[in-house]
Parts: structure tokens; C-alpha cells; sequence
């Protein structure tokens, strides 16, 4: 049926078109709501409009390689600018944030809070090799995209960008819905050693804390989420790759709380919404009108 639609209408609509077009939609409606409060407003509607203007192209020109090439891999630009679009969007509409609540909770399940206790464990080599696996999400991510284009295995490069893209964006509606900036902003004077790292821990934190800005984007864990969806995604690229993303994936839930940037609830909740969008999303995708993959 779906393909029927695309044929009689002139466009071939993906399902991570639909979903990206409605996460616009909704953000549209976001801001005429905050209209002169956002920083940069009409320059982000600027961008969601031009941004749909661009998938109508590609699902226009379909058979053209250059809109083919970016109906593939635009969900990548696009999502992350949404994520930057976050960190105005949120201060404008929330005047307080989740951070006593969230820590008062891991601090209910364990009777310590975690980032504080785990202190006692730091050490220059293991804040080194945590802060890089950690700063090596987004490659880690896209390894198996990567994988599927140059295969030419494009069913399966779809459904993952699908997934992946659909993973960003409900991660990017919990942090309007639970604002928080992370426990080394609100726990700092808890803390009695400092984090330090040896060759790349510095230069790494800094860059990433400039990429991300002032943020509140800890819950839930989008680290824990996204990792969780790109090793799943990975078994059917190789088992040895498979096996590897399960070995990282340990690595990045642990650097998200060892390393200060989340709660242990948050990492709870990342993982939970991720095994919830690898039950739900071959149906979503499919109800959308992808292609089935094995």
C-alpha cells in the first residue's frame, strides 16, 4: 500500500522521512509557542522549513544520485543540529531543572551517589581509556552504517539510519520532558578528586563540553541508548563486530557515570527506552512502509 502511495503521488517517502517530518512538525509548534523567547527562533524555523523542503526533494528525485546519496545520509546533519536546536530550545521553556530529583533517586537505589563513590577507583590510565571510549560514540555509531553503504546493502543502511535517527529524537523529547545537566555540574563539591586524565583525557573533555555546550541533555542517556541500538544493529554485519559493540557498549554505560556525565538512572533509562525501540521499531518501520530486513 505504501508503495502504491509513493508511485501515485511522485515522492518515495521513507519511513525516516516521516519520522523527521513529524519531529519537525512538532518542533515548529514548539516554537510559534515560544515565539520571542528562544534564542535564534526564526532562524530555527528557518532551518526545520528548508530541512523539509530538502527530504520533499529527495523523495521527489528518486533514481537521481546526488538526491539519493543525501536521501540516505542526511538524517546524520539533521539530527544533530536538532540536538543543538535542544540546548535553546529547553532553558526557554523550563525554568527549573531535574538534577536534585534524579540524584535523589540514584542515591534511593544504591544509599551513596554513585559518581561520588566511584571516585575511589580513579586513576590517570583509566580516565584515559574511558574518556576515549566515551568521545568515540558518534564513529562507534555510525561503524555499521558505514559497513552497509559500502556493501551496497541499502535495505539494511535504511532501516538502521531509521532506527538510529528514531533513537536521537525520542532521546532529544526526554530531555525537554526531564532537563538536567549531569552530576559533574551538581554534585561538583561532593567531589574530592578531581578528574584528571594523561594525554587526551583534557583536550577530549574540552572539546566535547564545546561541541555540546551548556546542556540538558542527561536524561535519558543517550550515550546508553544509541550504543545499545548500534551493537544490536551490528549482528548483522558480523559476529566479530557484534561482540565487539557488546565489549564497547559495556565500556560507554560505565564512562557515563564514572566519568560524571550522567546518573545511574539516566543510563537505566537509556537502556530501557533502547530495548523498547528494538521491540517496537520493525513494527513502526514496517507500518511506515519499509522494506522488510531480515
Amino acid at each position: 500500500m505504501a508503495e502504491l502511495l509513493n508511485r501515485k503521488s511522485g515522492f518515495a517517502w521513507w519511513p525516516v522521512d516521516k519520522v523527521i517530518l513529524a519531529y519537525f512538525a512538532a518542533m515548529l509548534l514548539l516554537l510559534a509557542a515560544g515565539r520571542g523567547r528562544v534564542p535564534h527562533g526564526v532562524g530555527f524555523v528557518v532551518f526545520h522549513l528548508a530541512g523539509a523542503a530538502g527530504i520533499a526533494l529527495a523523495a521527489r528525485h528518486s533514481g537521481n544520485r546526488f538526491w539519493d546519496v543525501f536521501h540516505h545520509w542526511y538524517p546524520l546533519p539533521y539530527v544533530a543540529f536538532c540536538y543543538r536546536e535542544m540546548s535553546f530550545l529547553i532553558p526557554a521553556f523550563r525554568a527549573t531543572d531535574a538534577d536534585a530529583s534524579l540524584a535523589a533517586i540514584d542515591r534511593a537505589i544504591w544509599g551513596v551517589n554513585p559518581t561520588v563513590w566511584l571516585e575511589r577507583w580513579s586513576n590517570r590510565a583509566l580516565l584515559e581509556t574511558l574518556q576515549i571510549i566515551y568521545a568515540g560514540f558518534v564513529p562507534a555509531v555510525l561503524l555499521a552504517a558505514c559497513i552497509f553503504w559500502l556493501r551496497r546493502d541499502l535495505v539494511r543502511f535504511r532501516y538502521y539510519a531509521f532506527l538510529i535517527a528514531l533513537g536521537f529524537l525520542v532521546s532529544y523529547a526526554g530531555y525537554i520532558l526531564v532537563p538536567a545537566r549531569g552530576p559533574r555540574f551538581t554534585l561538583a563539591s561532593l567531589q574530592h578528586i578531581p578528574l584528571e586524565g594523561g594525554w587526551f583525557f583534557n583536550w577530549l573533555r574540552a572539546a566535547l563540553d564545546q561541541l555540546e555546550r551548556p546542556h540538558y541533555d542527561c536524561f535519558p542517556s543517550g550515550h546508553t541508548e544509541l550504543t545499545i541500538l548500534a551493537w544490536w544493529g551490528s549482528r548483522a554485519v558480523s559476529a566479530p563486530l557484534f561482540r565487539f559493540m557488546f565489549v564497547y557498549t559495556l565500556g560507554v554505560v560505565f564512562a557515563t557515570v564514572f566519568l560524571r556525565y550522567h546518573y545511574t538512572i539516566d543510563v537505566m533509562a537509556g537502556a530501557a527506552l533502547a530495548v523498547i525501540l528494538l521491540i517496537t521499531s520493525p513494527w513502526i518501520y514496517r507500518h511506515l512502509g519499509g522494506d522488510e530486513v531480515a
